[in-house]
């Protein structure tokens, strides 16, 4: 499996343990939550399904099925949306993913996905995830440091700027980090709406999220938003 499909079937199984849904409301999450996962495709999205219906994390159920149960009443004429629920073995799965604390746990796009589901996540292990995320910033920051020293004089000045940004954005997410650290250890947790602050954005533009690369937008596929 490749990393980028490890991380969609994390994702995915994050938000059924939520609430079941249908493919259509899925892929909304995901561009809309998850900023990594804003440009992809269902023809991305349905062999990652597939996958984890065969392993035997999720069952397929018939949402107006559902609906008829509740009202008595068949929704003649009306076609039936295929809802994905999360198993036990499904939630068990996803418990264990949560609790991993080694290095794709802090890789980019990996901890984007990681933070977004820190509130299901215990307090020691997003310690270790946040601490990592910070040690491997904090390397990556003093390579670029000395390779910049190495280069100054041969760079021109667009080059250098641009050098100069990407040094100020990792400074900028350890700093974040060290709040978000801080708190931890402090045994503050981050409020949500309505609960005295506003929730931090994990996705695109945050200060603990890098910037995605080489994403092209997929194309909807009509009909697909029946399922």
């Amino acid at each position: 499996m490749s990393r980028r499909a490890g991380i969609l079937e994390f994702a995915v199984l994050g938000l059924l343990r939520e609430s079941p849904m249908h493919g259509y409301e899925l892929r909304k999450r995901l561009n809309t939550s998850l900023g990594v996962f804003r440009a992809f495709s269902y023809g991305t999205l349905y062999p990652c399904l597939k996958t984890l219906l065969a392993n035997g994390w999720l069952i397929e159920e018939t949402a107006a099925a559902s609906e008829d149960a509740l009202t008595a009443t068949p929704l003649a004429g009306r076609r039936a949306k295929i809802v994905y629920r999360l198993t036990a073995e499904g939630k068990e799965h996803f418990e264990e993913l949560l609790s991993q604390t080694g290095p794709d746990a802090y890789e980019d796009e990996h901890f984007a996905a990681r933070f977004a589901f820190f509130g299901q996540t215990s307090r020691d292990v997003r310690m270790r995830v946040l601490e990592g995320r910070r040690s491997r910033l904090e390397e990556r920051l003093e390579k670029m440091r000395a390779s910049l020293a190495r280069t100054r004089e041969r760079l021109d000045d667009y080059t250098l700027e641009l050098q100069r940004h990407g040094m100020e954005s990792v400074e900028r997410e350890v700093r974040w980090l060290n709040e978000l650290i801080e708190s931890e250890r402090a045994g503050r947790d981050l409020k949500g709406p309505g609960q005295g602050e506003p929730t931090r954005d994990t996705t695109e533009g945050a200060p603990g999220v890098l910037p995605r690369t080489g994403d092209t937008p997929g194309p909807d596929t009509p009909g697909d938003t029946t399922t």
